[in-house]
This record gives C-alpha cells, structure tokens and sequence, in this order.
C-alpha cells in the first residue's frame, strides 16, 4: 500500500481487509446461505470470478478495470482462460484471406 492511500484509509485493526471481509462474510452466509469454508481467502473467489470472466468470453481490458490492475500484465495472468479468442482474431483479420 503506498502511503498515500495509507493516509486516505486507515485501517483501524492494522489490517487492510478487515472491515470489508466480515460484512462480505455475513452477505454470503445470511443473505445467500454460503459459508466460507475455515482459512477461505476473499481473494480465491476473486481469482475465481476473473477465471470464468475470461471464459464466459469476458474482454481482457474490461477484466483489468473491474479488478482495478494499473498494469494489464497483471491481468494477462487470465488470458490463457479464453483460448478461443485467439482465433477469433485470426478469423476475423481483413488480410486473413489475401495470398490464400
């Protein structure tokens, strides 16, 4: 965390996240009726909801804003989850077809 955001949140337990999981916690198990199993990271249905983006056909750019990645490198960690959009591009290319 830089300091900057340090200074504009500052976590009262010395914890970053903790003021957002607990409420997150009682949303899943109270509204949902989904319990977190012991030791379940927030981020693994993070990563979770990134992986079946990419392969429900989600946009690698519009992946990075929803998770807030500065650098698109970070998010290129997912683009192996859509496969097929690579060859949609090769099918898709205006100069596919020149030559053939």
């Amino acid at each position: 965390m830089t300091q900057q955001s340090h200074e504009l949140y500052k976590p009262t337990s010395g914890k970053l996240f903790v003021e957002c999981y607990t409420p997150f916690c009682y949303i899943l198990k109270n509204k949902l009726g989904l319990e977190l199993p012991s030791g379940q990271a927030s981020h693994v249905l993070r990563h979770t909801f990134a992986s079946h983006f990419m392969m429900n056909g989600g946009n690698i750019l519009v992946l990075r804003d929803i998770l807030g990645h500065a650098d698109i490198a970070i998010t290129m960690r997912y683009a192996h989850f859509a496969p097929d959009h690579l060859s949609d591009a090769v099918t898709k290319n205006p100069i596919a077809g020149i030559g053939a």
